[in-house]
């Protein structure tokens, strides 16, 4: 399924397959949108600018925002709980 998701670093919206969590243009984190991909190529190209707009203001972007409510059970969240446990191992036998 495909996702809109807004870069804070490049100031961009990116159409992306899954729940994606860093910018494929500068590998900032993303923070995905509620808007439908129909919804945003409904939109001619001075409501995208101005939607774009609205998500560089932080204010803005969290009410625009959603969060996956499944990431919980996602791979890469596993796999960052499991980095962040092996990390405090290694640091509490150092």
């Amino acid at each position: 399924m495909m996702y809109m998701h807004y870069c804070r670093g490049c100031h961009r919206t990116h159409l992306l397959n899954g729940h994606k969590q860093f910018c494929p243009k500068c590998s900032e984190p993303l923070t995905e949108l509620r808007i439908s991909y129909m919804d945003y190529v409904n939109m001619d190209m001075e409501e995208r600018e101005a939607f774009k707009e609205r998500c560089a203001d932080e204010q803005q972007l969290a009410e625009l925002s959603t969060t996956y409510r499944m990431f919980k059970y996602s791979k890469w969240y596993k796999e960052s709980l499991k980095n962040e446990h092996s990390e405090r191992i290694n640091a509490v036998n150092s």
